[in-house]
This record gives C-alpha cells, structure tokens and sequence, in this order.
C-alpha cells in the first residue's frame, strides 16, 4: 500500500468492543472497514444495516478464503482465540491489533512476537490507559525525573463485575478461556504501572473470592506487593467484588520531591499533586468511559489506537504499545498468578 492511501481493517469479534472499533474506523478518514467476522451468523443482518456493503464472515478462514484485501486484523474476541488469530493474521500478511491481554501465557505472546519479526509486520496491543492524559502526565513526570526517586506506588482497581457480567454458558469466568481478573479486567493498570514506572521484582500476593464463588474459576479480590526494579516498592489492590457499581481506580505516587493521586472510577483526573517547585498544568479531558449497559470499563480510548495504528502503518509514527510490552504484561500477571496456592481461589 502507498502510505497515503486508507488503512483497511478486518474487524474479527464483532460483540461491543468489535463494534466501536469497527464504528471507529468507518469513521475515522484515513482508514477503511474492510470485512466484518463474527462466528455468529445471526448477526449479518444487523451489522448490514449498521455497516452496509461490508462484507461479513463468520470465520477468518472464510474471510482470507474470500481474498478480502485488507492491511490490519483487529482481534476482539475471546482471550484464548487471541494468539491463534493473531498468528493467522501475521502469517496472512497482515499487521495485528489485539485487544487485552495478548495472551494468557508467556511462552504464547513469545509466539506472537516471533511471528510478526518473521513476517516484518507490526503487532499492536490495546492499552488504553496509555492515551489518558492523567497517566501521560505522570509518565513525562518520571521521565523528567521532576518525582526524585520513588518510594512508593499504590493502584487501587475497585471494579463491580456480577451476574450481569459473568453470564452462565459465555466464557468469561473459565480459568481456561479467560484467564483471570488481573488478564480481562486490569491487565491495562498492569501496562501502565509498568509503562511508567518499570519492571517489578519481590511480588508477594494473596487471593479471594468473596462472591463470585458460583460466577468464576478464579479469585475475584488480589493483595499484590512487589519492588520496583529502578528502586522503590508498590502494591496493586484489586477487586471485582464490589456491589452494583464501579467504586475506583487510582494510583498513588509517594516520591523524593512530593505525591501525587491520579483518581476517579477510571484514572480519568489527578485528585492530588504537590510536588518541590512544580504547578499542575490544565490537562486535557478524559474520554468517558466504555459503556456496557449495567458495567463500565475504562476510559474509550479506543479513537486514538485507531489513529495510532494509522500513522505507523503509513510510516508516519511508531506503535504506542508494541508486541514486546504486551507480552512483558503477560508475562508481569503470570508471575503473580504463579503465586496462587490450591486454596486460594
């Protein structure tokens, strides 16, 4: 493709998540919605009339079997087909965008990863806290070094995830399918602390499951502490647990030169900062958050990895989040995981 013609998107998974990305790139002018796949059928109808003349699937296989000529597979299915689908859109020739987490294993996202350097195409994962410019703040803090050195890191993920969300027959809750509370809900607070603040060692951890005992295969509460590979130590606290609604999600900087709290349910605004010789600047809106009808996500950032995707395949810019950082997420959650006893879930 010539780097000023329309990126065009394969959009496999077409549940809510597929749709705005798919939404988003009929939109968005330099890229092109290319072909819709979903495994199913009964949505042809309805997706022709959101998204007329697109052609749908109801596999890859068919999609690539049709000669749909495409530049970019957006992945936004079920955890576990992510690392199959990936490697069919790579081996197809095609750059990838995979929504969280890239895998659920190490030894997959390695595969991933080897794929794509085979190839020469680019793998893009979806973490999207990386756009909200409370987290961008904080990471051209770090990098300035206006913070001193870090003492200590706090990241409270207080989520309402129940039987509105965990339906019975779907795959989410299943150990195997799903992975976990830290891979579908909070792999991305994951990224960000290891985007901003480096890699962790020393982890400790403890798990719950206060309520979801009929509704999952895995603990809905964690107590994480680790240390800070650059100096410092940290502690993640998470839950899915809480009633009706989502309560917080915030990080917490103790530091040489002062402190600062990015919070809200979502990251969405810094609650404090009081840092040696330093103003807060204005910051920029945060989007609102992705609506699931009865449950919220985090914050739709989902317009800016479209646009992101663009321009690097246009060669007009480089991937935000490449191949190697999600596999280092995936690889940071299952040393945590590999923390569980028998008896902890």
């Amino acid at each position: 493709m010539s780097d000023s013609a329309p990126v065009r998107f394969v959009i496999c998974g077409v549940g809510h998540i597929g749709r705005r990305h798919a939404a988003l790139v009929a939109r968005y002018p330099g890229a092109q919605l290319a072909a819709l796949v979903d495994v199913r059928p009964e949505l042809a109808g309805e997706l022709a009339g959101e998204f007329p003349e697109i052609p749908f699937y109801t596999s890859l296989e068919k999609c690539f079997a049709a000669g749909c000529e495409a530049d970019v597979l957006t992945i936004a299915t079920p955890n576990y087909q992510h690392v199959p689908q990936a490697i069919a859109g790579l081996t197809h020739g095609l750059h990838v965008v995979i929504e969280k987490p890239i895998a659920l294993r190490t030894h997959d996202a390695e595969a991933v990863v080897r794929m794509a350097e085979q190839t020469g195409r680019l793998v893009f994962g979806v973490m999207q806290n990386r756009y909200s410019p409370p987290a961008v703040w904080l990471k051209q803090l770090v990098q300035e070094g206006k913070l001193g050195q870090v003492y200590l890191v706090q990241i409270n993920c207080f989520w309402n995830r129940d039987a509105r969300y965990y339906c019975a027959g779907g795959w989410k809750g299943s150990q195997q399918q799903d992975g976990g509370t830290l891979f579908t809900q909070f792999s991305h607070f994951v990224d960000l602390l290891y985007w901003v603040f480096g890699d962790i060692t020393n982890i400790g951890a403890r798990f719950f499951d206060f309520n979801h005992e009929e509704l999952t295969e895995f603990e809905d509460s964690g107590l994480v502490t680790f240390d800070l590979v650059r100096g410092g130590s940290g502690t993640l606290h998470y839950s899915t647990a809480v009633w009706d609604q989502n309560l917080e999600s915030s990080l917490t900087v103790i530091a040489e030169h002062g402190s600062l709290k990015i919070g809200g349910q979502y990251m969405d605004k810094v609650e404090y900062c009081h840092l040696r010789n330093y103003t807060l600047p204005e910051l920029p809106p945060t989007n609102p958050a992705n609506n699931y009808g009865p449950y919220q996500g985090s914050a739709a950032n989902h317009v800016h990895i479209i646009e992101n995707v663009v321009e690097t395949v246009q060669k007009r810019s480089h991937a935000t989040t490449n191949a190697l950082e999600g596999l280092k997420v995936v690889e940071i959650i299952e040393r945590i995981y590999r923390l569980k006893s028998p008896k902890s879930t």
